[in-house]
């Protein structure tokens, strides 16, 4: 089954394109900085066992424009794998949020599309863009079937004690405010993973994903009980340039005191702040770079973001009454071995302790970090959200028609 990845964000496209169930993309690339004069576009391919890349920069006016650049590169002779788009049989979509109603992939339908529509307001940077991706996809390829993955899926296991808020209950059954958790597709998928390393299907593992957004995820037996992230992406660990979590009264007092309207506190958290309020970077190779040259600032936020992720170790092992595995992924904990390092700095009571030479080998592959003497295992599992996604497009297809029931005389 010829299934096209899209995991779109507010100005980028990432793609990928897999003969499944081969897990192994025959093609993949970004378009970034999509509305910018400086658009970025990377494209591989694998072709007859060699891979071919194909680096460009020109202007990219919208993602409909970007999707057609995506669609030229996969026909064209040189680079691509497909000699038009009906070959192309299915598109998977990332949508960041799910709301309650779903809990695995589905179908794209008209209703489906109101429903990603009616939850714009609780995920305004990203269900817009994923809403316009779908409609531009189902014109782009029309006799493709249009899958929707949720990042908030995997989360709906949670028990109501995790998820509800101690505000007016009329605000959860009116407005559903409540806990809903993203990055759920890379929980998903790493914890998957490691446990069919582990050979343990009912192992209770801390999934940690690391990127510009970072989020923590309590998972036993391949189900979330708990995750940083709530009713949106900003609570939890420090990221990039979201605050993570932060006292209400705070945000109270910037209201009164500096007289700031809600979008500008929108923008203060989840823009200005983090790695990037702390040390003006809000990437974390250069954030590394002010450590080697002693800058206090870069320290003490590296601090603040190992020590925040070891509070949530910590509540996260007393809600799992146990602990298997703790797993690093995502761009900075795949990347980072100095941040892995920080973070499990004196574990030793959790039963954490990691091997400092094998932290420092780098692998494309699941790797083991923590020592002999440690007993619970740390591991680097690299994420791989197209393909989780296409993962459960191909099984919403494949699924076998339900047997008719025949009545016997």
């Amino acid at each position: 089954m010829n299934i096209l990845i899209i995991n779109s964000g507010s100005s980028s496209l990432k793609y990928q394109f897999f003969k499944m169930p081969d897990q192994q993309p025959l093609s993949a690339g970004i378009v970034e900085r999509i509305g910018k004069e400086n658009c970025f576009i990377r494209h591989k391919v694998q072709k007859d066992g060699v891979e071919k890349l194909t680096e460009s920069t020109f202007f990219v006016k919208d993602h409909a424009e970007g999707l057609q650049k995506v669609v030229q590169l996969l026909t064209d002779f040189e680079t691509g794998i497909i000699e038009n788009i009906n070959e192309i049989e299915v598109v998977g979509h990332r949508v960041v949020h799910g709301g309650e109603d779903f809990t695995t992939a589905v179908m794209v339908t008209d209703e489906v599309k109101e429903k990603i529509r009616s939850l714009f307001s609780l995920a305004p940077l990203h269900n817009p863009v994923n809403y316009k991706c779908i409609e531009i996809a189902e014109k782009t390829f029309p006799n493709a079937k249009q899958v929707a993955v949720f990042d908030t899926a995997f989360h709906q296991s949670m028990p109501e004690y995790a998820f509800r808020y101690a505000i007016p209950e009329k605000y959860y059954a009116e407005m559903r405010i409540r806990a809903y958790g993203f990055h759920g597709t890379s929980h998903k998928y790493v914890s998957a993973a490691a446990m069919a390393w582990m050979g343990k299907p009912d192992a209770k593992i801390i999934s940690i994903h690391l990127g510009n957004g970072c989020s923590i995820t309590a998972v036993d037996s391949g189900k979330s009980l708990d995750t940083s992230m709530g009713f949106g992406p900003l609570s939890g660990l420090i990221m990039g340039t979201r605050s993570g979590d932060i006292d209400p009264s705070v945000i109270l007092h910037l209201l009164r005191q500096e007289r700031r309207t809600p979008d500008e506190m929108d923008i203060l958290l989840n823009k200005q702040s983090g790695m990037l309020g702390l040390t003006g970077h809000s990437d974390m190779r250069d954030v590394r770079k002010l450590l080697e040259m002693g800058n206090y600032d870069a320290e003490l936020a590296s601090d603040m973001y190992a020590y925040r992720i070891k509070k949530y170790i910590g509540s996260y092992a007393a809600t799992l009454n146990g602990l298997d595995a703790v797993i690093f992924t995502a761009g900075v904990g795949e990347n980072d071995p100095q941040m892995r390092e920080r973070v499990c700095r004196d574990m030793e009571f959790l039963g954490l302790k990691i091997d400092q030479d094998a932290n420092r080998i780098k692998s494309s592959d699941i790797k083991e970090i923590s020592s002999a003497e440690s007993r619970v295992k740390i591991l680097v599992v690299p994420t791989n959200e197209e393909f989780e996604i296409a993962r459960q497009s191909f099984e919403l297809l494949s699924e076998e028609p339900p047997c008719e029931q025949v009545e016997l005389y």
